[in-house]
């Protein structure tokens, strides 16, 4: 019988709960046998065949009760833990016990009678025996099939060793689901440790590394070539050396699931994932006033535009957790959308939800949308954000840009909203395209908007703008492409070696627009701290090292239209102000007579309809003058003599 055969015997079918009570009771009948043989030196002479025989009947019958009582046979043989090795234990110690007594009491009660002793069950010194022989060989059945088992079909050319960096409970949660889960093809070798306690002890049976100089010749002569993180030292992981020199030894990095969410998981279904540039974000975690924020949409009438997408959908699972009287979502891309309705419905079911396919500059239509739904608070995420793009199709950056925010914010005031938030980005301040400035002149509009109905107290409905970077995964961002490209087998194109950006994961930005929409008394521009500007190409150079390859090449593209360098948060005469939130500010611009913006925002809006583009860039730089055109065909319509300064 080869190899291949006992593969076909242990297939990854189960066996039935008979047969392995089959295996057990022929395990108790060999247990009485051998123990009736040790406790008389395998001298027949002094065995009694019925005595054997009502022993091997009592103590099949016995424990066959507590078998079922226990349920020792109803696990799967293969994945045998210490609690099945438990229950067999309690199982056999019960069973057992009672048929000691009945032993002793058999021998106490009767012994003086003129009875054939030899009728009755096997002495205590024998039971005794037979119970330790039946506990070993139960507990070795499990064992070896689960051995067994997995030394068939571990696939050994298909398999990878690894490390855990981490050597408490979730490191050890992931080493016991690689040895029951046999599809993840990784042999544990080692832990890493970062505690002294635990350095050169032996866990599992492989030893625990220290984090020093000689990890990475351990790794080395352990053909290592996979790293297991930690969920509870991803954090640590961040700001360690130890992650550059895991990528710069082609060092594929994984984690799993936090422990928070192991609850319902057993060992061998945690699923393992590799490490993803958003997980490594060297920043600290904000902290949001989730009390305040609770306080304002609990009970309130929400709606959010844009909320198909990256920044709009993450708003929406946000402000789900806040228990919000009902929720309005408007987007106008179709499929997107029911993506997040059919979300809401596995998730939020009780959620009064709406999900409207919408165009945010269609007044008609916003307005019959505002009059059913009335809503109290908005999230105003709608708008055209690739840049590039924008360049090609300036006409419609206005219309949806500049006329959808302007439509949004009149209906905010003719519907008695308590509150609108708009999500900007920094590519308003000294704007260098056209998507930058079409943004800009929608916080000018809601900027000089709030400040008029202050002044004349004809509204209560507070206007808040929010400004923030780039964000992490959103779509169409530098990361999918990145990951698609890589995953493609490269090259990773990067637009120019010293291009920078600051970046900030979705849920944080979106955190952060919550609790800016707390603070905001109307008016306000506020900004987030971004935290230090990253490399284009240091975030290529990772994404490929956390990949694994090393066979993916970088291409530089040049500049796209629009595109600059670096992006900034507050323009170059703009001060800020704290608030009790350290990471958000509030930036103090200049004031615009609202009768004047509003007049040129229509004459542009008109303008727009014309769809040429040179006039349009023309009426948007008379409007904006700090806005000076990078890269872009719109370079010709800036003075070239005059060096312009920022005004806003």
């Amino acid at each position: 019988m080869n190899r291949n055969t006992f593969k076909r015997y242990f297939s990854l079918r189960v066996l039935p709960i008979w047969t392995i009570l089959l295996i057990d009771v022929i395990i108790i009948i060999l247990s009485c046998l051998f123990a009736y043989a040790l406790r008389y030196d395998f001298k027949t002479a002094f065995i009694d065949d019925s005595s054997i025989l009502k022993t091997v009947v009592w103590a099949v019958t016995i424990n066959l009760v507590f078998f079922r009582l226990f349920r020792t046979y109803s696990n799967v043989l293969r994945y045998s833990s210490f609690i099945d090795i438990m229950r067999i234990f309690a199982s056999l110690t019960v069973s057992y016990g009672i048929l000691m007594l009945a032993s002793f009491l058999s021998n106490t009660l009767f012994s003086d009678q003129n009875l054939i002793t030899n009728e009755h069950i096997g002495s205590i010194s024998v039971l005794l025996i037979a119970y330790i022989i039946n506990f070993a060989a139960m507990a070795f059945s499990r064992v070896f099939v689960k051995q067994l088992f997995d030394a068939l079909h571990f696939d050994e050319r298909h398999s990878a060793n690894v490390f855990i960096y981490g050597a408490k409970e979730a490191g050890v949660n992931i080493a016991k689901s690689l040895r029951v889960n046999m599809r993840n093809h990784y042999r544990l070798c080692g832990f890493i440790a970062d505690e002294p306690e635990l350095i050169n002890k032996t866990m599992m049976g492989v030893k625990i590394h220290a984090n020093d100089e000689y990890l990475f010749d351990a790794i080395e002569q352990r053909n290592i070539k996979t790293i297991i993180v930690s969920p509870l030292k991803m954090e640590a992981l961040k700001h360690s050396p130890l992650l550059d020199k895991f990528i710069d030894n082609n060092i594929k990095l994984m984690t799993a699931p936090p422990l928070s969410d192991w609850n319902s998981m057993m060992p061998q279904v945690v699923q393992l994932k590799k490490i993803q540039i958003e997980d490594l974000l060297q920043r600290e975690s904000i902290r949001i006033n989730m009390r305040e924020i609770a306080n304002m949409l609990e009970g309130k009438r929400v709606m959010i535009t844009g909320a198909a997408g990256s920044i709009g959908s993450e708003i929406m699972r946000q402000v789900v957790s806040y228990n919000p009287y009902s929720l309005v979502l408007i987007d106008q891309a179709e499929t997107p959308l029911h993506d997040v309705r059919l979300e809401l419905q596995d998730k939020w079911r009780n959620i009064d939800a709406h999900t409207i396919i919408a165009d945010v500059s269609n007044e008609t239509r916003m307005d019959e949308v505002f009059k059913k739904f009335r809503p109290q608070y908005i999230f105003h995420a709608a708008a055209y954000k690739h840049v590039p793009m924008m360049e090609d199709n300036v006409s419609e950056a206005i219309q949806i840009n500049v006329k959808g925010s302007r439509i949004m914010a009149d209906l905010a005031v003719r519907y008695e909203a308590e509150k609108f938030v708009m999500v900007s980005t920094d590519k308003a301040v000294n704007p260098t395209n056209v998507m930058g400035c079409s943004k800009r002149l929608a916080e000018i509009y809601i900027q000089s908007l709030a400040k008029k109905i202050q002044k004349d107290q004809s509204s209560c409905v507070k206007f808040i703008t929010t400004r923030f970077g780039n964000v992490l995964g959103s779509n169409g961002s530098v990361i999918p492409r990145f990951r698609e490209q890589i995953e493609n087998g490269g090259p990773v194109t990067v637009t120019h070696p010293d291009i920078i950006r600051y970046f900030m994961t979705i849920p944080e930005a979106c955190s952060l627009v919550l609790e800016a929409g707390c603070l905001g008394n109307g008016g306000e521009i506020f900004i987030f701290d971004m935290g230090a500007p990253v490399k284009i190409v240091d975030l290529a150079k990772r994404m490929i090292g956390l990949s694994g390859r090393r066979d993916i090449k970088i291409k530089y593209t040049g500049l796209r239209h629009g595109e600059k360098l670096y992006e900034e948060l507050l323009n170059n005469k703009e001060l800020t102000k704290p608030t009790h939130h350290e990471k958000i500010m509030i930036a103090t611009v200049r004031e615009y007579n609202y009768d004047e913006v509003k007049q040129n925002i229509q004459n542009l809006i008109d303008l727009s309809y014309s769809y040429d583009s040179m006039k349009i860039v023309t009426a948007m730089k008379n409007i904006v003058p700090e806005f000076v055109s990078k890269n872009s065909m719109f370079e010709a319509l800036d003075c070239p003599k005059e060096q312009k300064t920022s005004t806003l």
